[in-house]
Parts: structure tokens; C-alpha cells; sequence
């Protein structure tokens, strides 16, 4: 893993990189020799000294005030999700380094209240997972959804899944960019949060010396939230799935996230998941027949 200062001037740099200065109101110039901002840009729409700027953009974030923070927020044109990770490295850059190799606090199981919730959502399918991307359980139609991941394992990891298991991710996600960006971010935006948690960082090691796809995206440092939007998958046995999704974090526990995927009334997909939920059904059914028989 990077140290906290690698991160924060990686992070910095790549967002001054990003912007345009058009989209601040600064002249573009013909003979910009960098990509994005110059320092000096983001130290003047940020009210700080250059020199003082160009300490935060080296790594050095301790002491650093929420006003300042914010203002280079802004200066950056960082959404939510990166402005929190900015003032996640800041926490980071202040913690006092005895909790850094910890174990992880991260649940790795569910409260049966929980499955029983799950599973009262007939609609589409759910699933409840921890920031490291670990399925800790899911509804009937969740289970029928990543069926193949879970015949490999009770908890399946969907970044693993999607790096390190190509042959399913491959065939499972239409874009696979796109759905391994998403766990880059989400994975990103986790380490910033809890730059201390061992389990993560041996995740994210795994993958770093295993993909080298992983190791790209995940020096891009983009971050991201997973609140609400589009899905789309390939189904081994029903095929194509276009799905809403919406997900929240659950209050009883900030590190659980609560995922629900809804098709529109309707559509082919909809008519896909009816379908879906009756072979999974079946199957379901036909396996206890079984195992009652050999039980006899």
C-alpha cells in the first residue's frame, strides 16, 4: 500500500489534472505546456499561497484546516465523493499511526434481522455488502442473479470476481470498464476512509499484484459513491438485465450498504427476472427433494 502522502499528491495531481480551465473561468490559452490547471491557478481560486498550495499537492496535509479544504474542494471542482475522500486523507494525515496493521472492523457477517429483510423484498434482486465489496447476503433473486459466483463461495468478493475470475466478468458485465471502474472507486474511496484496515489492504494488494488492470485503474485514485443509477449484466441463463438500482447505507451499521436492482414495469427485463425467480425456484425446489431423498 502507498503511504498516506503518495496518496494525497496522486489524488491532488490527478484532479488539477482534470480541470479545464474554462470550466473556472480562466483564459485556456494556446500555450499551456500542462495538462488541466497550473498550481498557481488552484492556489489563486483557492485563496492560498502558491508556496502553501504546492506543500498540500507534495503530500502534506497535517494541520491543513476544514476551510482550506474545502477551498481547494472547490477549486477542483471535486464532487461529494471526492471531497469526502480529501478530508478522509486529511483525518488520515493527522491519525496517530498506532492503529495503522489493525485488523479489520468491517463486518463480515449478517445479523439475521438482516437476511430476513432481504428476502422480504420480492421485487428484484438485493443484496447487502461490506466496503470491500464482499456479498454478506442477498434475497432469492440476488443469489439467482451471481448464482455462479456463490456455487464458487458463501460470500463472493465482487472485485475479486471482477479481475481475477475474467471468464464469468467478462461474460457477465456488457461493458467490463465500466463495472471494474466502479470497484476501483468504491474500493478507493474505502482505503481513503480507513487507511488503517489490514483486510483492505490485503485486498487491494491481491489484486494489485495479480491484474494488471487492477494496478491501472487503481492508480487513476478516481473515487465515487454507490447510491443510484443504471446496471447492466448478461445473464447466463436469461440473458440481457437493465436494471435500477438504488442503494443506502444502513444506520444501524455505516459500513453495511443496502443494494435493490428494479426492472421496469414491463419491460423485457422485467418479464427476464419473472422468469429467473421461476427456474431459480425450481431449482431450489428440486435440490431439497433431493437431499430429503438421500436423507431417507
Amino acid at each position: 500500500m502507498s503511504s498516506n502522502r503518495d496518496d494525497v499528491k496522486d489524488f491532488l495531481v490527478s484532479r488539477r489534472a482534470r480541470v479545464r480551465p474554462e470550466q473556472v473561468g480562466l483564459p485556456a490559452g494556446p500555450n499551456r505546456r500542462v495538462e488541466g490547471l497550473r498550481r498557481g491557478e488552484v492556489a489563486m481560486l483557492a485563496d492560498v499561497s502558491v508556496e502553501y498550495y504546492s506543500r498540500l499537492e507534495r503530500g502534506s496535509l497535517a494541520g491543513v484546516s476544514d476551510g482550506v479544504l474545502e477551498a481547494v474542494a472547490r477549486a477542483l471542482l471535486l464532487d461529494d465523493a471526492e471531497r469526502d475522500h480529501l478530508f478522509d486523507l486529511a483525518r488520515a494525515a493527522n491519525a496517530s499511526p498506532v492503529r495503522a496493521g489493525r485488523r479489520s472492523s468491517t463486518p463480515k457477517t449478517l445479523r439475521i434481522g438482516l437476511q430476513y429483510t432481504l428476502d422480504a423484498f420480492t421485487g428484484g434482486p438485493a443484496f447487502i455488502r461490506n466496503d470491500h465489496l464482499d456479498i454478506l447476503g442477498a434475497n432469492a433473486l440476488g443469489r439467482a442473479l451471481y448464482a455462479d459466483l456463490f456455487r464458487k463461495t458463501e460470500r463472493p468478493n465482487l472485485a475479486r470476481a471482477a479481475f481475477l475470475d475474467r471468464e464469468w466478468s467478462d461474460a457477465f458485465y456488457p461493458d467490463w470498464d465500466v463495472a471494474a471502474d466502479q470497484s476501483v472507486a468504491i474500493l478507493r474511496a474505502a482505503a481513503g476512509h480507513d487507511p488503517y484496515d489490514r483486510d483492505l489492504q490485503d485486498l487491494i494488494g491481491e489484486l494489485s499484484t495479480l491484474s494488471p488492470e487492477f494496478r491501472a485503474k487503481w492508480g487513476a485514485h478516481d473515487v465515487r459513491r454507490h447510491a443510484t443509477g443504471e446496471k447492466h449484466f448478461t445473464h447466463p441463463v436469461v440473458g440481457a438485465l437493465d436494471l435500477y438500482f438504488e442503494g443506502s447505507r444502513l444506520m444501524s451499521d455505516p459500513a453495511l450498504s443496502f443494494l435493490l436492482y428494479t426492472a421496469e414495469p414491463g419491460s423485457p427485463t422485467a418479464d427476464a427476472l419473472r422468469l429467473l425467480g421461476t427456474i431459480d425456484a425450481t431449482e431450489r425446489r428440486d435440490a431439497a427433494r433431493v437431499a430429503d431423498q438421500t436423507n431417507l
